[in-house]
């Protein structure tokens, strides 16, 4: 799958988003290495706290499906009524939670580049210095 394709997935994702408070709609498309499409929306709350990114319900979604070994992920997102086509990076808890799944150097984010296009960036490029689970190994 390109990352155009899987951009146009994440563009699908973003149509199931439930922002009745932002009114900011966010669609994932996450990549395993074996090549399983897992979709993720955000999903607002009126109490805020419990409101979930869709790059992490994307990934929620394929770790109960029994995914641990992920290649890409295409994220986009713009207001309500809006084209999907500007940069939107995933917030910090959400590279967080890659962290804890992904190979810093290998695993690939794909944004939508507001001109038609994509950009891609390593997950260590756009967390570097991220804490994971090799940090808590002994000696390291």
């Amino acid at each position: 799958m390109t990352n155009e394709e899987l951009l146009q997935e994440a563009k699908k994702a973003r149509l199931h988003a439930y922002t009745p408070y932002s009114h900011f709609q966010v669609g994932a498309a996450l990549l395993t290495r074996e090549g399983r499409l897992y979709h993720g929306c955000n999903i607002e709350n009126a109490a805020y706290g419990p409101t979930n990114c869709a790059e992490r319900t994307a990934f929620f979604k394929a770790v109960y499906e029994g995914e641990r070994h992920f290649d890409r992920i295409a994220i986009v997102g713009a207001p309500e009524g809006e084209e999907a086509d500007a940069v939107c990076a995933p917030c910090g808890v959400c590279r967080q939670v890659m962290m804890e799944f992904c190979n810093r150097k290998e695993f690939k984010i794909i944004l939508a580049d507001g001109k038609g296009g994509a950009q891609e960036f390593s997950l260590e490029e756009l967390l570097p210095y991220g804490f994971g689970p090799d940090n808590l190994s002994a000696g390291v």
